[in-house]
This record gives structure tokens, C-alpha cells and sequence, in this order.
């Protein structure tokens, strides 16, 4: 912590005595297998690309991410050529129960895949990207209010300046899969030709529907209950995405649910969104070659 006053308390508090106001100080000194680098976002890509060059196994980050496609990219890069687990922010995603519902609609369990989506397309909280698996390749946005003028999810009125998308639109990958965000939309929802799983804050966690064969040959649709207890309900705490990286560390996973990757692709469909909103709604081609392209969020991150 470079607030020396503030510095001192947690070592009066924590009784730690390793303690810096320099962050590469810290990272030559200490060996660290894992970084966490809870700063606002500016500076952050920095960081990050410091703590692989001094050893890092594992980097968690707060969240956003970050505010430009540069240093998202940059952040990716260098953990990926270096075999660093990247995780960014403790969202829902991160959660081990959407795990099981990827695995769920992977296995077939509700048949092939039609459609997913979204509350919204925001970096922070980007459900959605977990279950893509193909490249955006274009979006298209509608409706999005001025900053001023949004209510954000907690009943909190939108610090000014930020610049997230708060409308409406959708987003098809390179691939054909498609994702629509809009108001009213549960946290993701993934639509399948057999049934559907979505996520809610409000319902707590997961709820899935599957099409059920009746004795006279009709189709119902069923709600089949979901073990809680087992798979975990609306949890989401910095816990699970330290758990993703130490999995990745140990080798039992690729990459963490919340990956640096992921939420790159969510900043420039995010990014696109709101120029295509801008302009009226016309078709905003992704990827960008202008990478300085980027967001602010509210004052606060």
C-alpha cells in the first residue's frame, strides 16, 4: 500500500511484517506464486505484466479488468506465453455450479444450444462469455441511456462518467452463436432444443427446464430440480476464483471460469455495443484494429 498510515494498521492488525509501498519491491522480493492486485483499473495491466515478469503462477485481479483493448490484450498475452492463470473479479460466474451447467449442456443433457441471453452485455459481469465458445463477430445495440439517467441493479443511481452500455442488442459470434441482451433478462439464459437453464440473483441461483416425453407421446415442458445443496445456489466471493487458480496451477483446469480471455471478448463486444447504439444501431464489426478503443466505469473502480 503506498498510504504508509494505512500500511501500518494492517500490520498493527494482521501482525505481518512483509509489508511495501512498492508493488516491484514486493514482487522481487517476496517469490510469490500467486498476485493478487486489487488497484483501481488504471495501472492494472502494469501490474499484472510485473508479476509474471517476477515469477507469478497465478494473478487475480479486482474488476474491471481494464479500460482499454490494449492493455486487456496485453494483460492475456503475457499470462498466456507464460502459462499464468489470469482471473478477474469475483462475479457469479465463478461460482462451481456453472461449471456443472456448461458440463450439463455440453453432455446434451437439454439438447443442442439455439440461443443465450443476458441482462446485459457489462465487462463486470459478464455471465454469458463462460458459455461462448467462438470468437464475436459483429453486434448491434439499441437504447443506450445516458449514464445520468440509469438505475443500476442495486437501486443505485450510475456514478457520471461511466461509459458502459446500458441498452438493449445482440451479438453473434463467428460461428453463428448468438447472444441477446436485454432489460428484463435473467443473469444469463441458454436456450436449448431440449430445454433451457438460467441463472438469477433472484431465484437463487440456477433454474432448468427439459422436455419431458409423456405416456401418450406429448412433450411437457418439466422443471427439474436442482441439487443446492450439492451445486451451490447465488454464492459468488473472491474464494472461488482463487480455487479456479490453484486448480490451473495443479493442472486440473485450462483456465479460470472468470478468465482474463473471456472478459476481454466481453470489453470489445461491450466497446461495440455502444458505438452501434451511438450510431443509430448499425452493425459493428468485431474484432477492433484500433485496440486504445476502451471504457470508463464508475469513480469508484
Amino acid at each position: 500500500d503506498r498510504d504508509v498510515k494505512r500500511l501500518s494498521a494492517f500490520t498493527e492488525r494482521y501482525g505481518i511484517d512483509s509489508v511495501y509501498t512498492d508493488a516491484e519491491e514486493m514482487l522481487k522480493n517476496e517469490n510469490l506464486d500467486i498476485v493478487a492486485i486489487p488497484t483501481n483499473t488504471k495501472g492494472r495491466a502494469d501490474l499484472t505484466v510485473m508479476a509474471v515478469k517476477y515469477g507469478a503462477k497465478g494473478i487475480y485481479t479486482d474488476k474491471p479488468m481494464a479500460h482499454t483493448l490494449e492493455e486487456a490484450d496485453r494483460m492475456v498475452k503475457v499470462c498466456a506465453d507464460a502459462g499464468v492463470a489470469l482471473n478477474c473479479g469475483a462475479i457469479t460466474t465463478t461460482h462451481p455450479s456453472f461449471e456443472v451447467a456448461k458440463n450439463l449442456i455440453a453432455d446434451g443433457e437439454i439438447g443442442e444450444v439455439l440461443s443465450i441471453s443476458a441482462s446485459g452485455a457489462t465487462a463486470q459481469h459478464q455471465n454469458w462469455s463462460y458459455f461462448i465458445d467462438s470468437n464475436p463477430a459483429w453486434v448491434i445495440g439499441t437504447g443506450d441511456t445516458p449514464p445520468n439517467d440509469v438505475i443500476s441493479y442495486d437501486g443505485k443511481t450510475v456514478s457520471p462518467g461511466s461509459q458502459e452500455f446500458y441498452g438493449e442488442g445482440m451479438m453473434v459470434t463467428d460461428t453463428g452463436q448468438v447472444v441477446h441482451f436485454r432489460k428484463g433478462a435473467p443473469g444469463v439464459r441458454i436456450t436449448c432444443t431440449e430445454g433451457e437453464l438460467f441463472h438469477s440473483r433472484e431465484q437463487l441461483g440456477w433454474t432448468m427446464w427439459k422436455n419431458i416425453e409423456t405416456p401418450d407421446g406429448k412433450s411437457l415442458s418439466t422443471l427439474i430440480p436442482w441439487d443446492r445443496g450439492k451445486y451451490g445456489t447465488n454464492h459468488n466471493g473472491a474464494v472461488f476464483g482463487m480455487d479456479d487458480i490453484v486448480k490451473c496451477i495443479k493442472g486440473e483446469l485450462d483456465e479460470p471460469k472468470n478468465s482474463g480471455r473471456r472478459i476481454a471478448r466481453a470489453i470489445e463486444v461491450e466497446i461495440g455495443l455502444v458505438m452501434s447504439a451511438a450510431q443509430g444501431g448499425v452493425r459493428i464489426d468485431l474484432p477492433f484494429k484500433d485496440r486504445s478503443l476502451g471504457l470508463f466505469y464508475d469513480w469508484h473502480r
